[in-house]
């Protein structure tokens, strides 16, 4: 048996490697897409995220759950900047439009 010797790399981080798995299976758009609905309290801040729920991601579309006529009227006024804020993380440009739903559950 032949003596192999180590190499001295050093082990590649797992972010690393789940960003080229996901990417090789076509799945980095839906990843970050949910990314988007599970830190949606940190981008938007407590004051929004205690009213407005990000509850769905699908093809681009981040789905919001108001309470009620006002916050969605509130909420439709500041897409934009909700828009630019999301896209400022990297895994935030999967989300081509936010979509307000009444309703806890929203869809």
């Amino acid at each position: 048996m032949a003596y192999q010797r180590r190499s001295h790399r050093h082990p590649n981080q797992i972010s690393g490697v789940m960003s080229k798995l996901l990417g090789s299976l076509g799945l980095t758009s839906r990843y970050n897409g949910w990314t988007v609905v599970s830190k949606w309290p940190e981008i938007v801040g407590k004051e929004i995220a205690n009213q407005a729920k990000a509850i769905r991601y699908d093809d681009g579309t981040l789905y919001v759950a108001v309470p009620d006529a006002a916050w969605r009227q509130q909420l439709a006024m500041q897409i934009e900047p909700l828009l630019d804020k999301i896209r400022s993380f990297p895994w935030g440009r999967s989300i081509k439009e936010i979509r307000l739903v009444q309703g806890e559950k929203g869809i």
